[in-house]
Parts: C-alpha cells; sequence; structure tokens
C-alpha cells in the first residue's frame, strides 16, 4: 500500500498571490515560471512569484492543468479564448502578443 503524503500549507501562503500573466523560459535542465501581476496604473509588471522546476515536473503539471480546465469546462462550460476580455475602461487584461515566453 503506498505511503499517504500530507502537505501543509503556511497562513501567509494559503492566500495565493494574484497573477494575469506567466512567463515561461527553460534551459536543459529546468524551467523558469514567473507569475506577474499587471495592473492599472502601474508603470511596470511586478513579477509575483517565480517556480523553477525540471523539466519532468514541468510536463506533469502541464498534464495537470490540462486536466483540470477540462473538468472545469464540464463543470462551468467552455473557456473561450477567442474574444479578449474588455475591462472598464479598454484594453486588454494582459498584454497578449509580446512575444515568445507568455503562457
Amino acid at each position: 500500500m503506498a505511503e499517504e503524503k500530507q502537505v501543509q500549507i503556511k497562513p501567509d501562503v494559503a492566500g495565493g498571490t494574484y497573477s494575469n500573466l506567466a512567463v515561461i523560459t527553460h534551459s536543459n535542465c529546468e524551467f523558469v515560471m514567473d507569475f506577474v501581476q499587471m495592473l492599472p496604473g502601474m508603470q511596470k509588471a511586478q513579477v509575483a512569484s517565480r517556480v523553477i522546476m525540471a523539466p519532468e515536473h514541468a510536463k506533469r503539471l502541464m498534464l495537470a492543468l490540462q486536466d483540470n480546465v477540462g473538468k472545469y469546462e464540464q463543470q462551468f462550460g467552455r473557456i473561450d479564448l477567442t474574444q479578449q476580455q474588455q475591462p472598464k475602461g479598454g484594453g486588454t487584461i494582459a498584454p497578449f502578443g509580446m512575444g515568445k515566453g507568455e503562457a
């Protein structure tokens, strides 16, 4: 029987970090994911969190995200990426099309 692992989360981490842009880069041995906050009125975007992982773990994350997005869409409907969401005041939520590296 497999050993059950428990995950603990510190209170200061439990609230999470808001991100509306991810910049992903890689080398031959790791993936670096910067989660960015692009907020109105701010001159520069701020990296809110950086996660570094091995390629094998990055692929496991990708598969887990695919699975969860599928489950989300079954419950709440298709996520439509063809229409850019327009927040009040115009403009897009995130600056898509800035070149490679965005997720």
